[in-house]
């Protein structure tokens, strides 16, 4: 009987389990949780959204909301449960985070083909396995892959990521701010919280000079350029945040119908609306500092923080080296990564490579050639990147439009070009798409 071991039970594990078990494939999915926890962990769920609780933008002139796409039409689990427990976030996909992971930890435990084992993992097993085991991989584990890879050196990279605090709404001074979104795009689910320039201005001194919690290893070299702790790009110059997360285009204030000198935006954490994220906040300022600075923004002179910014470090393969298309060990194949720590960098980049990892080593179980995802789609030029012996100095990608081959002509304007090119993406993936969930078992109710 063909059968996979999974270690991790994130974005990653959780979708190539199910994309396994989905192609009749039993497996067992190792998880530590809830026996052990990382700093970032909070709850039990499986997928658990450590940082943001957004998938980015939705619209097919964004790769990521391509991306979301593709794998939308080839029934992916976790952007299925997305969409199912998703919050109003004007052009973005975001979710209520723990209606989401508590849907893929229900789907995952009521799949007849996965047997979920608990308890932390400190031997890479026999057989056929999959390592999305995430960023923050334990100290037993990551010493054993040091040893797998056969040297010390250039085997990983480090980088530092940071998730941006939580407050109530009732504590939101909405006199102080209002409900929009940027340029009126989608509804106006964004509350925005205008500061004028010497409210900006006083804010932004606090900020760059606030105490930091100290975090081993941390230097603002070593941050990732999407997830950089607000203090760290404030510290880039007076206005960085202005052209940045407190961008003020497109948001007039309706008390004046003019633009604030900058604004700091509040999202939708869960499906009550009971809580909001600070959006662009994060952070690894001491938790006191975060309360003294964030609440010199006049609307969040009385917040209630849930949580406080928190800052952990991110460990991610030279996978260029190390890994082929298919996010195999090109070493020794029996082995596949997924997720973060391969250096795709996002949830639904994640979700991807999970995806990818578990149709492909289904179909290699069954005798079946590799289904070989074109990099003219986001699938594929995902694997593709993260595969690329070319590449220098690698580095955590978000998926872009800049690696996918442009369309060989002429399309006015970039958002049009970018539409063009999800358009082509999703032609090729209609042509797939029956030949990659013929092998599914029957769709199982979420």
């Amino acid at each position: 009987m063909k059968h996979v071991t999974v270690i991790g039970a994130g974005l990653a594990g959780s979708e190539a389990a199910w994309q396994l078990a989905q192609r009749g494939v039993q497996v067992t999915l190792r998880e530590m949780k809830p026996e052990k926890k990382t700093p970032a962990h909070v709850t039990e769920y499986f997928a658990e959204l450590c940082c943001s609780n957004s998938l980015r933008a939705n619209g097919l002139e964004n790769a990521v909301g391509l991306l979301k796409e593709e794998l939308r039409r080839l029934d992916s689990l976790i952007i299925r449960c997305a969409d199912a427990t998703a919050v109003p976030a004007g052009g973005a996909l975001a979710v209520d985070r723990h209606g989401f992971a508590r849907m893929v930890t229900e789907a995952i435990n009521r799949h007849p083909n996965i047997t979920v084992v608990p308890g932390e993992v400190t031997e890479i097993p026999d057989g056929e396995v999959v390592i999305a085991s995430g960023p923050l991989t334990s100290d037993a584990l990551a010493d054993k892959l040091v040893k797998l890879f056969g040297q010390e050196e250039n085997t990983t990279l480090n980088f530092f990521d940071a998730a941006a605090p939580l407050v109530t709404f009732e504590s939101v001074d909405m006199d102080s701010a209002y409900f929009a979104s940027r340029y009126d795009k989608g509804t106006p689910d964004y509350i925005n919280c205008p500061l004028s320039e010497e409210e900006y201005k006083a804010f932004w001194t606090e900020l760059i000079s606030a105490q930091e919690a100290e975090v081993h290893g941390f230097d603002d070299g070593g941050v990732f350029e999407g997830c950089m702790p607000v203090e760290v790009m404030a510290r880039r110059g007076e206005d960085t945040l202005r052209f940045g997360p407190l961008k003020p285009r497109g948001l007039p204030d309706p008390k004046t119908g003019k633009e604030p000198y900058a604004v700091v935006q509040l999202r939708k954490d869960n499906a009550d609306g009971s809580i909001y994220n600070l959006v662009g906040f994060q952070t690894h300022l001491k938790w006191p500092e975060q309360k003294r600075v964030f609440t010199m923004i006049p609307a969040l002179k009385n917040a209630q923080f849930l949580r406080y910014g928190v800052m952990h470090r991110n460990t991610y393969l030279d996978s260029p080296r190390l890994l082929d298309r298919y996010y195999r060990l090109k070493s020794d194949p029996r082995i596949s990564f997924a997720g973060q720590m391969t250096g795709v960098e996002g949830y639904v980049e994640s979700c991807a490579s999970g995806f990818l990892v578990g149709i492909e080593t289904a179909r290699r179980l069954a005798g079946q050639q590799p289904l070989n995802f074109p990099q003219e789609t986001a699938i594929g030029a995902l694997g593709l990147y993260v595969s690329n012996s070319s590449v220098g100095v690698f580095q955590p990608m978000n998926i872009n439009f800049g690696i996918i081959p442009p369309l060989g002509y002429k399309v006015k304007g970039k958002r049009n070009k970018n539409a063009e090119l999800s358009r082509r993406s999703l032609e090729i993936i209609e042509e797939m798409k029956e030949n990659i969930l013929s092998d599914c078992v029957e769709k199982e109710s979420l």
